[in-house]
């Protein structure tokens, strides 16, 4: 899935090259041949694992969303967190994020799940882990994507200023817990899941307080319509 030669966004791979070079992306690239061979069911298809840095290059990057690892159901993961194809119905997180965006900033609950239109703007849909067994979440955790998707939140960090990170859930704060808060905003809040929304997510009112923010640094706005 991860071939010798690496097909990305030309602006991520000149900051990513050296990545694919290091031990930790051997092991994670033997860790899914091997399952490959094993004919495994591996999620999303190999073109889409790198979907989120495909569909917005670094230069673009106004907002990240981090999530955790792909849907590990069948056709749902397409390689950007939260999101699902065009057709597919949205998971509960995704419902309960439209909930969210729907009282937030009064916009109609989308016909789709589809989130590439965020994408194309600058939001940049970051997963942790890139890649999942079917119907076992989780399952490629610890294999070596979270150093990748690391060095990626460091760049964004270090390299760019004034961006909007929404850090939903314990794992992405503490992915996020190295974030220069001086140059960025982050915003925190329980994970959109069916387990935890109403615990703080719902009434959080991330797209409205991200759009405030870029506003008061004359940063274009993100239209969050779908």
């Amino acid at each position: 899935m991860l071939q010798d030669s690496i097909h990305l966004e030309p602006s991520w791979l000149k900051r990513l090259e050296p990545e694919f070079q290091k031990p930790y992306m051997e092991h994670l690239r033997a860790f899914l041949k091997s399952e490959k061979q094993g004919e495994k069911v591996l999620f999303p298809p190999g073109p889409q694992i790198f979907a989120a840095l495909d569909s917005t290059p670094f230069e673009r990057v106004r907002v990240v969303i981090l999530g955790q690892d792909p849907y590990h159901g069948p056709g749902q993961a397409h390689g950007l967190c939260f999101s699902v194809p065009l057709g597919v119905a949205p998971p509960p997180s995704l419902v309960n994020i439209f909930k969210e965006r729907d009282v937030d900033l009064g916009l109609p609950y989308p016909k789709h799940g589809n989130l590439g239109a965020w994408a194309q703007q600058g939001v940049l849909l970051l997963n942790s882990v890139l890649t999942v067994e079917a119907h076992r979440a989780a399952s490629h955790q610890g294999k070596g994507w979270e150093t990748f998707t690391d060095r990626i939140v460091e760049l964004l960090s270090n390299e760019k200023s004034n961006l909007v990170f929404f850090l939903w859930g314990r794992y992405a704060q503490n992915k996020g817990a190295a974030i220069d808060r001086e140059k960025h905003l982050v915003l925190q809040a329980p994970h959109p899941s069916p387990l935890s929304a109403y615990r703080g997510f719902l009434g959080s009112r991330p797209f409205s307080r991200c759009n405030e923010y870029l506003r008061d640094k004359g940063l274009p706005l993100i239209d969050w319509k779908l």
